[in-house]
């Protein structure tokens, strides 16, 4: 097998970070951070809480995008230099430490890269989610719990803010659902391609005679609403209905009926809201869920007339997408990309940028082809 020069994959790095650069436009961030750190300066900045999370949290991104972006050309730079004193001293140990970094390089500079394909209409949104157990009985329930929980420290890992705005927990155990939002910005462009079917294949925990179970649980990503989109609600098309808010088991986390459902009796979608206190604040937190959602109703609507007028058939996220085996092997396979793991505990416990990763140069190879 012939052996690639060094300096060719140094070469060929240094050509995908100047196209991440032009992408990005890094002049354009920077004078846009600038215009960030004033806001966050004004002395008014917290008069509107909201307003201000979403200026800082925004400011932060940006601030990490570019010192990323900034570190890998100081990294290269050094890498360049680490390998041409290998060379000329004839050490084996730099020259390994040179090829371990290039390796580590080629992996972030792929992530950086992904990053780049984040160029739909609502990518750079917060994201939306709400988890569904589906077939499966209490283990569904068990499943989809073992869901909210993976996303939730996925982002957690990442340090990116959450909310969660309801959750139904079931009988014996698990939750029936869960929604909450992911709060940083190209949030709903690198885990859109997440909404779809789970499956989950173990032993069952529940089952007396300790066998193999396969559960299901649906996944629903959409973009967080802004002030500029504009989504007509009806209040004659809306049944309200409150409730006390509860927790596992049924005991009581709240002594008044401040837990608002909505329903959109047109769509029949379905949205509810418990976690704040007072009734007023939750109808709020819920119809942002119900906006979040009949945008994306509208979206995915306007897409299909669009791919109907095309004559191209429409790409569906919402198939089964991944499968979670922990027994008689172990394995979490993605069925769209390949993408495979044989550590599910770990990809369990949030470590999903090798999946969502690969997702996304998938669903950007889809897009491409039916346009």
């Amino acid at each position: 097998m012939a052996v690639i020069d060094p300096a060719e994959e140094i070469n060929a790095l240094a050509g995908t970070l100047r196209s991440i650069q032009d992408v990005l436009d890094l002049d354009a961030m920077r004078k846009q951070i600038e215009e960030l750190e004033a806001r966050v300066a004004a002395p008014d900045l917290w008069d509107d809480p909201a307003k201000a999370q979403q200026v800082t949290s925004k400011l932060s991104h940006m601030q990490g995008e570019l010192n990323r972006v900034e570190n890998l050309v100081r990294r290269l730079d050094d890498l360049s230099v680490l390998f041409e004193l290998a060379a000329e001293e004839a050490d084996e140990e730099t020259r390994a430490e040179a090829d371990k970094e290039l390796g580590q390089l080629k992996s972030d500079v792929g992530a950086m890269e992904v990053r780049t394909l984040l160029s739909g209409e609502y990518d750079a949104r917060e994201a939306l989610v709400t988890i569904n157990a589906q077939a499966g009985g209490v283990d569904a329930a068990s499943w989809a719990e073992m869901l909210l929980r993976m996303y939730l420290r996925w982002a957690e890992r990442k340090n990116y803010a959450t909310e969660v705005y309801d959750t139904s927990y079931a009988e014996e155990a698990g939750i029936k659902s869960a929604t909450f939002t992911i709060k940083a910005p190209y949030a709903y462009g690198t885990l859109r391609g997440e909404h779809g079917t789970h499956r989950l294949v173990r032993i069952s925990p529940y089952d007396n005679q300790g066998r193999r179970q396969t559960s299901f649980a649906g996944v629903d990503i959409v973009p967080v609403v802004e002030q500029t989109d504009h989504i007509e609600i009806n209040e004659d098309e809306l049944r309200v209905d409150v409730y006390r808010s509860s927790g596992p088991g049924g005991q009581g986390v709240n002594t008044t009926d401040s837990a608002v459902r909505i329903t959109h009796l047109p769509s029949g979608i379905v949205v509810s809201c418990q976690n704040e206190r007072s009734q007023l604040q939750n109808r709020a937190s819920a119809m942002n869920v119900l906006q979040a959602k009949l945008l994306e109703r509208k979206r995915q609507e306007e897409a299909d007339k669009m791919s109907e007028l095309r004559g191209a058939t429409t790409t569906s996220w919402g198939t089964q997408i991944r499968n979670y085996v922990l027994h008689p092997y172990q394995i979490v396979k993605d069925l769209r990309t390949g993408t495979e793991a044989g550590n599910p505990s770990s990809v369990l416990d949030g470590e999903l940028d090798e999946f969502i990763e690969s997702e996304i140069r998938w669903m950007r190879r889809q897009e491409s082809g039916a346009q």
